[in-house]
């Protein structure tokens, strides 16, 4: 196994391998090529050999977890954690450290509970949207949960990396809370009120006396997250997604602060989205992705008028009482149909007993049903970057900020094919979808490229990044640099402290240890 610079990675101590198959038992320990390779970043340069780790380990408990971080500590070799390794466009399971020993957690996969009185769930990291999806209805709970586009995911690793979700209790990432967390020295917290031994509010109240701690674990590399609360919403009355479509590439600004205002008055919840042309029409009408190349405006606004989408698209959900539906449904079309040339597609009105009925994507995914139908319409050799920074839920923000990346981004024969998601009332993270021919080294390298001139760039504009592939961890970390980069001084004694080994994930979003830094 060779880097792309010719580096060979580094080769096991002898007994570890043993160690831990003794541990785990020998079936949940892989070392051969083949038994890895899902566990490697499937839109990485093909051939390249970078960030690979040495081997796979696959425990199947919290004490499991420990053994291994313990023996880790015991040999000095760092550990990457993934839970489901689905998180593709940032670096997929790979390790930012090549030749690591990578910890997948696929095998704790228990929905540990369910209320239905409190409305929430806890998981282990294994737990996909599928599983926890699965449970619920298999207990026939009033509940839903708020979920991603692809549905294969982990709960855990998705809500460890700031992912996105779409109804209300994706906004401001409101569903985590309360951890369980395997500390670098194979130590065992419990985050909040879980501080206190058998507390019952343990995953209903997201702070605790003195500094609350869950966040300090989200893209941190201070421990391995093995069971979360989420927080779930009643399953409403009745349900609608509606499809806000803007004529012009002009309407953008109008669009973004006429649904800001929507989500400040309360008539809209949840995370809106809203995506670009010939983007609009997989998301949101399940048309096939096409090959990415840099389409004209005028092909653009083409395809917007045959879809009927417009040159960009909202997609929205409703999730009410039926007069109070009703009500808002109404408001939003009379409140949007003042951008001249906006319309509005309202979807069927679903009462939960018509759930089964859904087909399309989009409706799906807005009321909690997953799916892997975007991956299904996608042709196989597509594959994605993120260059994903926070941005003001305003209009001319937003639109500087759209520019700037689209004009980079075509210089480099690439077309703006992401997203805009309103993570807030106040805040967008501005989703950049670099696509790419991921059979093509010369493609994904070019990807690449531009994806760190946009970081580098871009973050001299004021703007950070929300995660980053792990290939420019470190260059999107660099931009977080006020006052002489105190946020990464703080965040280094914090890791040399309980960490002196650098052994959890040395380097996950450019947190080094001391006996790696500056390597």
């Amino acid at each position: 196994m060779v880097a792309i610079d010719g580096t060979p990675a580094p080769v096991l101590p002898d007994g570890l391998v043993a160690r831990l198959r003794a541990a785990l038992g020998a079936e949940w320990v892989w070392t051969e090529a083949e038994d890895m390779a899902e566990y490697r970043d499937p839109f990485w340069v093909p051939g390249d050999d970078t960030y690979a780790g040495a081997a796979v380990v696959a425990p199947a408990s919290t004490e499991e977890v420990q053994a291994v971080v313990r023996i880790a500590n015991e040999f000095g070799v760092p550990l990457w954690t993934s839970s489901q390794g689905r998180n593709n466009g940032y670096g997929g399971a790979s390790p930012r450290v090549g030749g690591s020993i990578q910890v997948s957690l696929r095998r704790m996969n228990r929905v540990l509970e369910i209320d239905e009185e409190l409305a929430y769930a806890v998981v282990e990291p294994g737990v996909r949207w599928f599983d926890l999806y699965d449970a619920l209805e298999a207990g026939g709970h009033r509940l839903r949960v708020s979920i991603p586009d692809l549905g294969w995911g982990s709960v855990i690793g998705n809500s460890m990396d700031n992912g996105i979700t779409y109804m209300p209790n994706g906004a401001d990432h409101m569903a985590p809370t309360g951890l369980e967390v395997v500390l670098p020295d194979g130590d065992l917290l419990r985050t909040g009120m879980g501080a206190v031994p058998d507390n019952k509010a343990w995953h209903l109240y997201k702070r605790m006396l003195g500094p609350s701690l869950d966040a300090l674990f989200t893209q941190s590399n201070l421990g391995i997250v093995t069971r979360m609360g989420v927080w779930l919403q009643r399953t409403p009355e009745t349900y609608q997604t509606l499809l806000l479509g803007m004529a012009k590439d002009s309407d953008l600004e109008a669009g973004v602060d006429t649904l800001r205002e929507l989500l400040l008055d309360g008539t809209l919840r949840g995370v809106p989205c809203i995506y670009p042309a010939p983007r609009n029409g997989a998301l949101l009408l399940d048309l096939p992705v096409p090959q990415p190349r840099v389409w004209s405006e005028e092909d653009r606004e083409a395809y917007g008028r045959e879809t009927g989408l417009g040159r960009w698209a909202v997609r929205v959900g409703l999730w009410e009482d039926r007069d109070i539906l009703e009500a808002k449904a109404a408001k939003i079309d009379r409140i949007w149909k003042q951008i001249p040339g906006a319309t509005v597609h309202a979807g069927r009105v679903y009462e939960p007993h018509e759930y089964g009925e859904i087909t399309r994507q989009t409706e799906k995914v807005h009321i909690g049903i997953p799916t892997v139908q975007l991956n299904e319409i996608t042709p196989p050799n597509l594959g994605h970057v993120g260059f994903s920074p926070v941005v003001a839920l305003k209009g001319t923000e937003v639109r500087y900020v759209i520019d700037q990346m689209r004009t980079r981004l075509e210089q480099h024969g690439i077309m703006f094919s992401g997203g805009i998601f309103a993570v807030s009332a106040r805040a967008a993270a501005v989703v950049a979808g670099i696509q790419f021919d991921r059979t093509d080294p010369e493609a994904v390298r070019n990807a690449f490229a531009v994806a760190h001139e946009l970081v580098g760039e871009i973050g001299a504009l004021g703007y950070g990044e929300y995660r980053a592939h792990l290939d420019f961890m470190d260059l999107a970390a660099d931009q977080y640099s006020y006052n002489d980069h105190a946020y990464r001084r703080l965040v280094e004694k914090i890791k040399d402290a309980v960490d002196p080994n650098g052994i959890i994930s040395p380097g996950r979003h450019g947190i080094w240890p001391e006996n790696r830094r500056g390597a």
